[in-house]
């Protein structure tokens, strides 16, 4: 047993204290708090400690107001208020940056969201057998045992209305539950997606089988819930994975896909395509991104690992051309469907990794004035690092999941020229500890190099 004193945040929401000069990292602590905790792992350079009680708490700690938290691992931040929570994300990229990226330099602001709650459009629900009893919820940390819930707040109402229909229906028909220990089980996941500013729902029941018995019923019953909900879709994933969703899809009742606007956009929303899950958030990313990228209708834009293409989209209208390069085939048939139905004419999908695209477009005699990168969470490769300067665009938009791996591509690119000069974090996933970042380069020889970073 120690009292301890909390004096910072890790990346992944603990606090972090001091003994004897050793790191102490105790989940679900808050800054300033002085707690008795009880020492559960010790390594040669750092310990972890569980709460025991909270003697003084900090001037940050509220009383959560989620009763499956912190349990459940779909929160990270519901012991602080938000104000707390956003100093804390904050304070989370100012140190990547000067710590990882060797640049002393602060965020200019921080974009915290105007509804931390209720803000998901999308949620991915698993059902499970509990002693004999359907339940369902979100995993607790680090493991698949289910939290069961009523009422989760990141998601809208009417999510939880849909998954206790869900739950009534498999209670009273013969659908019995998947067993990830076993492979066996039919029903696996309800899986939501809501267009926010249309309003219109999608439900799909993710399933070990072909579909679901009595499934008639099933459509009956969810479509009884609301007039909003628009599509009703099975999903069969027969994998013994922990992948979600397979790639058979079914319409069960109703559209394929539903719509929502984004940035003034339409976009067509599938089962499988990727979408921002906080639309407010994503629009207010994507208006900074488009501010630093700076365009003026002259240029020509190669949006790299574009996905659907939300990012390089919004901003077609101020470009000369959008070429966009993306490895997933069904990915690139999105956006050029989202394209079509935005009536953009000047953009190109190419299905392709990132190198070999740009070099059919090279070969082709095209050649960017500004690049946009969205890479995968680890971000950027040193393959892709060094295509940067072969290409040697005018201005660079980059969008990525980690301050720390902005950090270190901060780094990478001031071996090669680049200056940070600014730079605004972005709270896009509020109560996670996830967070984003919108940066701006200049080059040394003094062509403007601008970056996004982001985090779902």
């Amino acid at each position: 047993m120690l009292t301890v004193h909390i004096e910072g945040m890790t990346a992944e929401g603990s606090g972090v204290a001091r003994h004897e000069g050793m790191a102490v990292f105790v989940p679900h602590a808050a800054p300033g708090d002085t707690l008795h905790v009880k020492i559960i792992k010790v390594s040669k350079t750092y310990a972890v400690g569980r709460i025991e009680s909270i003697p003084e708490e900090g001037p940050g700690r509220v009383v959560p107001d989620c009763p499956a938290f912190p349990r459940c691992g779909g929160c990270t931040f519901r012991h602080l208020d938000y104000a707390e929570e956003c100093a804390v994300k904050r304070q989370r990229v100012n140190d990547a940056i000067k710590r990882i990226g060797g640049v002393e330099l602060e965020a200019e602001a921080f974009l915290a969201a105007e509804q931390p709650d209720r803000y998901r459009n999308k949620a991915q629900i698993p059902f499970g057998d509990s002693k004999g009893q359907t339940v369902y919820g979100f995993y607790a940390e680090r493991s698949h045992c289910i939290v069961p819930f009523t009422d989760c707040r990141l998601q809208p109402e009417i999510f939880n209305a849909i998954a206790q229909v869900t739950a009534n229906f498999l209670r009273e028909t013969p659908n019995d539950l998947y067993d990830e220990t076993t492979g066996k089980g039919r029903f696996r996941h309800l899986y939501l997606r809501r267009g926010f500013a249309t309003g219109k729902i999608m439900v799909c029941a993710v399933v070990n089988a072909n579909g679901l018995a009595r499934e008639d019923e099933f459509v009956r019953r969810i479509r009884a819930v609301s007039p909003e909900i628009k599509s009703i879709v099975v999903n069969t994933n027969r994998e013994k994975t922990n992948v979600i969703l397979g790639q058979k899809c079914r319409t069960a009742w109703g559209s394929d896909t539903i719509r929502d606007v984004l940035c003034g956009l339409t976009f067509e929303i599938s089962p499988l395509s990727f979408y921002q899950v906080n639309r407010v958030q994503a629009e207010r990313l994507y208006t900074q991104a488009a501010a630093y990228a700076g365009l003026d209708g002259s240029q020509v834009v190669f949006d790299l690992y574009c996905g659907t293409g939300t990012v390089g989209l919004t901003m077609a209208h101020k470009a000369r051309a959008l070429y966009g390069i993306e490895i997933v085939p069904d990915a690139v048939e999105n956006a050029r469907r989202n394209a079509e139905l935005n009536g953009i004419s000047n953009a190109e999908f190419l299905c392709a990794d990132a190198a070999e695209g740009t070099g059919q477009l090279r070969e082709r005699g095209i050649v960017p004035d500004v690049v946009l990168i969205d890479p995968p969470r680890k971000g950027c490769s040193a393959e892709v690092i060094a295509l940067l300067d072969e290409l040697a665009p005018q201005r660079m938009v980059y969008i990525s999941c980690d301050p720390a791996t902005l950090a270190r591509d901060v780094a990478r690119l001031a071996e090669r020229g680049w200056t940070l000069e600014a730079f605004t974090a972005v709270d896009m996933f509020p109560r996670t500890a996830n967070v984003e970042t919108v940066a701006k380069f200049t080059r040394a020889d003094s062509e403007t190099m601008y970056c996004i970073k982001g985090n779902e």
